[in-house]
C-alpha cells in the first residue's frame, strides 16, 4: 500500500487541540409528525427477546411508547415527541414478517415531510446496540461525564443536550438483530442477519419501514454510522440507492473502511504521536504548541521516511529511528525490538505501544482514547485484555451508560420491557459472517484463508459517485487508537473516486477526542457545528435536492 496515493484528497479541517404519526397531510403541508402533543403512552412489553444465535420471535406487533417534551435549542423552545418501540421487517423476496427491530425516535411536532430531515444512527461492533450513541451525542437528552477523567459511581445525572441534532434533523436510533430489544421473527433466527451483506439489508428494510409508517419518504436523509457502522454505512448507502432510496448525507464517525489496512503502523502513528504529546512523553524540543501542526508533521514523516524504514527492517537507519522516538516517547531499543511496529500487540493482545507509553507509572492508555489511562498493575494488569469493557475508556463511562439508559426509558421515555437489554452482544461477533460482495461483484469480506478483508470504501465511491449531490463527512478523534483518523485519511486518498468535482462532496474533521468523539465536550460542540453546516448546504441546495428526488422516483419507477 502506498499511504501517498492519489492526489484528490478529502478536505480537511481540524479544531482547536492546543490545550489536551399522525393521519396524511397533503403535500407540502405541515404534517405533525411527532403527533400532536398530548397524553403521554406508556408501553410495557412482556416479549421476551433473546439475543442468542437460534433466538426468535413470534410477536409481531408494532407497538410504542410515545412521550413529549421540550427543549431549548439555539434559543428557542422546540416541542418534540420521542417515540420507543418496534417496527416490523419483511423479507424482501416474500414480504413475510422477518425481523422485530428496536428503535428509538425523536421528531419535531409541527413540521412538514419535504422540509423535515430524518437521521438514522447506529453504533458498530458488529454487535452494538444504538444506546452509544443515543445518549452521547446529538439526542435531545445526554449522559453527564467526566471524559478523560473516571466518571465516578452513581448518582449519574442526564442532562438536556445543547449539542443536539433536533434543531436540524428528526433523529432515528437503530438496534439491529440481536441488540437492544431487537430480534428475528420465527422461523428466521438472529445469525441469519449477522453478516455484512444481511446486516445491510435489514437495516435498508427497517428505514424503509420508517419511511412508510411515518410518511417520510420525501423528506431528506442522512445515515450516521460509528465504528464498524461507518462500513455498514458505505454497503448500506449503496443498497439504499439500489432500491430507489437516495441520500442527502453521511456521517462516517471513526472509521474503518478497509480492514486490510487494521494494524497498519504507517496509519497509527499520529494517534501515538497524540498520545505521547498529551501525556508529556515527546522527546521533541521545544515541545509542539500546536497539535494540529505537530501531527501534520508525523503524518509527513508516517508515509515517508518511516514507511521506508519498515520496509528495510531489520537494516536500521538511526536517524529515523531516533525521530521515531521522540514522536512516540519510546526508547530506540525497544522499538526495534518490536521491528519499528508501534501497532504492534503482544502474544496476549496486549497494545506494545499503548501499554509501554506509561508504564514506569502502572498505567496503561485507552485505546479508545489514549488520554484515559488505568491502572496496569497487580492482577488489573492480568485481566483479558480482549475484553472490551476492561479498557480503561470503557471503564470510564460503562457505569453511567447503563445506569442511565434504565433510568431515561423506563422513567423519561416510558418503555419498560420483561427482557434483559442487549447493549453489546458478544456471541453476534463471534458468529458474524464477513463476506461481502461489494458493487461490482468481488468478494470483498475475507480471503482464501479465512482472514478479514472486508473493504466497503468501494462501496461508498460507487453510490457517491451514482448519486453525485451526496454529501459525505468523516469524522475522527486523533487520540483513537482502534480506527485511527490517518488511516481514515488513506482510505480515503485511495477510494477508487477519481472524479474531482464528486471528491469535493467529501470532507474530513478531525477533533482532540477518541473513538466516541461525542464524549468530549469541546468536541461534542465542535462535531455539531460541523454537522450544521452539512444539514444547511444540503437543504439550501434546491437543485441538489431536487436531482436526489428525481433520482429516487426514477429508481422507484
Amino acid at each position: 500500500m502506498n499511504p501517498d496515493t492519489g492526489s484528490a484528497s478529502p478536505q480537511t479541517s481540524h479544531h482547536n487541540a492546543q490545550t489536551p404519526s399522525s393521519g396524511r397531510a397533503s403535500l407540502g403541508r405541515p404534517l405533525h409528525l411527532g403527533g400532536s402533543a398530548g397524553e403521554d403512552e406508556p408501553f410495557f412489553d412482556s416479549v421476551a427477546y433473546g439475543n442468542g444465535p437460534d433466538d426468535s420471535v413470534s410477536d409481531t406487533t408494532e407497538a410504542a411508547a410515545v412521550t413529549h417534551h421540550t427543549i431549548m435549542l439555539g434559543g428557542r423552545s422546540l416541542a418534540y415527541t420521542a417515540t420507543a418501540g418496534h417496527l416490523v421487517t419483511v423479507d424482501e423476496s416474500t414480504s413475510q414478517p422477518n425481523a422485530k427491530m428496536f428503535y428509538v425516535a425523536f421528531t419535531e411536532d409541527g413540521q412538514s415531510e419535504e422540509s423535515r430531515p430524518v437521521t438514522f444512527f447506529y453504533n458498530g461492533g458488529p454487535g452494538s446496540s444504538s444506546v452509544f450513541v443515543l445518549l452521547g451525542s446529538f439526542a435531545p437528552k445526554r449522559i453527564k461525564t467526566s471524559m478523560p477523567n473516571f466518571t465516578p459511581p452513581a448518582p449519574y445525572q442526564l442532562e438536556d443536550n445543547s449539542d443536539s441534532l433536533l434543531d436540524k434533523s428528526d433523529l432515528v436510533f437503530i438496534n439491529p438483530v440481536g441488540t437492544g430489544y431487537s430480534a428475528a421473527v420465527a422461523p428466521h433466527t438472529n445469525k441469519e442477519f449477522w453478516g455484512v451483506d444481511q446486516d445491510a439489508r435489514s437495516i435498508k428494510q427497517f428505514i424503509k419501514r420508517y419511511l412508510t409508517k411515518n410518511q417520510r419518504w420525501n423528506s431528506p436523509k442522512y445515515l450516521f454510522g460509528e465504528s464498524y457502522g461507518t462500513a455498514r454505512s458505505c454497503v448500506l448507502a449503496y443498497l439504499l440507492h439500489e432500491d430507489g432510496v437516495d441520500l442527502n448525507g453521511v456521517t462516517l464517525q471513526s472509521s474503518i473502511l478497509d480492514y486490510a489496512q487494521a494494524g497498519n503502523p504507517v496509519g497509527a502513528l499520529p494517534t501515538a504521536a497524540a498520545d505521547a504529546w498529551y501525556h508529556k512523553r515527546l522527546g521533541v524540543s521545544p515541545t509542539p504548541t500546536n497539535l494540529v501542526d505537530f501531527l501534520e508533521e508525523v503524518a509527513q514523516f508516517a508515509r515517508t521516511d518511516y514507511l521506508s524504514a519498515l520496509r528495510k527492517f531489520p537494516q536500521t537507519d538511526d536517524a529515523v529511528v531516533e525521530k521515531l522516538s521522540q514522536y512516540t516517547g519510546i526508547d530506540k531499543a525497544t522499538l526495534i525490538a518490536w521491528g519499528l511496529d508501534i501497532a504492534g500487540y503482544d502474544s496476549r493482545g496486549n497494545s506494545l505501544f499503548l501499554t509501554s507509553l506509561l508504564k514506569a507509572k502502572g498505567q496503561a492508555l485507552g485505546a479508545y482514547d489514549g488520554r484515559v489511562t488505568g491502572i496496569d498493575t497487580g492482577i488489573a494488569g492480568q485481566v483479558d485484555p480482549n475484553s472490551g469493557g476492561n479498557d480503561p475508556t470503557m471503564t470510564a463511562v460503562s457505569g453511567v451508560y447503563t445506569t442511565m439508559w434504565n433510568t431515561y426509558l423506563n422513567e423519561q421515555l416510558k418503555y419498560t420491557s420483561t427482557s434483559a437489554f442487549t447493549d453489546l452482544n458478544d456471541q453476534t461477533f463471534k458468529h458474524w459472517d464477513f463476506k461481502h460482495t461489494d458493487p461490482t461483484g468481488a468478494q470483498k469480506g475475507i480471503d482464501g484463508k479465512g482472514n478479514v478483508i472486508l473493504y466497503t470504501a468501494g462501496d461508498l465511491a460507487a453510490v457517491m459517485a451514482l448519486n453525485v449531490d451526496l454529501k459525505v463527512l468523516s469524522a475522527n478523534g486523533v487520540y483513537d487508537f482502534v480506527t485511527p483518523f490517518y488511516q481514515t485519511v488513506i482510505d480515503l486518498q485511495v477510494m477508487p473516486l477519481l472524479d474531482k468535482k464528486v471528491r469535493e462532496n467529501l470532507s474530513a474533521t478531525f477533533y482532540p477526542s477518541g473513538h466516541m468523539v461525542y464524549l468530549d465536550g469541546g468536541s461534542r460542540t465542535a462535531l455539531k457545528a460541523d454537522l450544521a453546516k452539512l444539514y444547511d448546504r444540503t437543504t439550501a441546495d434546491k437543485p441538489a435536492m431536487e436531482r436526489i428526488r428525481s433520482l429516487q422516483a426514477r429508481r422507484k419507477a
